[in-house]
């Protein structure tokens, strides 16, 4: 579902069913693309696949949807963000390899998408987050299970077809359930 808010304070919205096939919608992440409408990533625990929405719309009562990776159990930890080449960059977790994934949307309804494996050291790729720096590059924080660390992945380009992986924090368990954002300062 997308609730599209009537207005600033949000006092009243109008509220549309995208995606009713199956259980889907957990662990959802939204953004504004470049051409101002919705883009939704999210999981399908039916089918265990990464999905995408692409509203046609700006109230999003009418969307695209895309499933972009299905092989094996994807989707989950979703997070989306636009870079600077205007498309969609969505991070989640790989769950039947214990990887961290990236798909780069290959337009800007994301019909279809670049996927990369970026860590596949042990069990990670947990509570992604993803934010494009001030360079331009995708970052996304996530959680190392296998480690108990916070990790950070520097895309190495737009398309995020490799990255500098780095152990952020590994003072004891720590990185569940990662945010991030840039500062003032890049």
């Amino acid at each position: 579902m997308v609730a599209h808010c009537g207005n600033q304070a949000c006092t009243s919205a109008t509220q549309t069913v995208l995606d009713d096939a199956g259980d889907v919608g957990q662990f959802s992440s939204v953004t504004i693309g470049a051409d101002r409408l919705g883009l939704i990533g999210y999981y399908d625990a039916t089918n265990r696949s990464l999905k995408v929405t692409h509203c046609e719309n700006r109230i999003c009562t009418s969307a695209t949807l895309t499933t972009l990776d299905d092989t094996g159990d994807v989707g989950q930890d979703t997070s989306v963000a636009v870079g600077v080449d205007r498309l969609g960059l969505i991070s989640y977790h790989d769950v039947t390899n214990g990887n961290l994934k990236v798909a780069h949307c290959s337009n800007q309804a994301c019909t279809s998408a670049t996927l990369t494996t970026l860590d596949s050291a042990g069990e990670v790729g947990q509570d992604t987050s993803i934010t494009i720096g001030a360079d331009g590059l995708g970052l996304i924080s996530y959680y190392d299970a296998t480690n108990g660390n916070l990790k950070l992945a520097h895309c190495a380009n737009r398309t995020c077809t490799s990255a500098i992986l780095t152990t952020v924090d590994a003072s004891g368990n720590v990185g569940h359930n990662t945010s991030l954002t840039l500062g003032a300062d890049g």
